[in-house]
């Protein structure tokens, strides 16, 4: 008898512990410190938007090291095909858009500047230019688009006599420094 005794005993000491842990959770599921459904589901809706949200945020940093080799690519093969390695490049191309164009450039100042370190050497151009309004259009846009680089500052209009329009163009272009 004594083995059923003891046996009660420890029923009732789990019995007791089972229920004190029942009743402990059902204060903690009611206690102001979890919260109601409500409010922790609105925790959650608030979380899973901030996560949404700082993903978006590191999106573009993913596959940084890529884009990186791939930024380097594109500014060798721009260098290359863009811009001349000899300044007789910038004359003879504008020589051939102004021929294309029936505009004629009746002076020209290319004024070099001090290399930079990235391996470019400014260029500024100053052109007097003469020709029919319309192919000095043409040929200002054609010089815009041309497969070397220029960067047109600004388009200075001058006399016009006989259909014939004068201007003063400033622009810029690169050499590559080291070619």
């Amino acid at each position: 008898m004594g083995d059923i005794n003891e046996t009660r005993r420890k029923l009732k000491m789990a019995f007791i512990a089972l229920l004190s842990l029942d009743l402990i959770a059902v204060l903690v599921l009611f206690s102001p410190l979890v919260g109601s459904a409500d409010a922790r589901r609105q925790q959650l809706t608030q979380l899973w938007n901030q996560l949404r949200t700082e993903t978006r945020q590191v999106e573009p940093l993913r596959g940084f090291d890529q884009k990186i080799v791939q930024a380097r690519q594109e500014i060798d093969t721009f260098y290359k095909d863009r811009l001349p390695a000899q300044q007789s490049s910038i004359s003879e191309a504008m020589g051939k858009l102004a021929a294309a164009h029936g505009v004629r450039i009746t002076q020209a100042k290319y004024d070099t500047k001090t290399a930079e370190s990235v391996g470019l050497q400014p260029v500024q151009i100053e052109a007097a230019l003469s020709g029919d309004y319309l192919h000095l259009v043409q040929f200002i846009n054609a010089l815009e688009r041309d497969k070397m680089f220029f960067i047109v500052n600004s388009v200075t209009l001058g006399d016009a006599q006989g259909g014939q329009v004068k201007l003063q163009l400033k622009l810029e272009t690169y050499t590559r420094t080291g070619a």
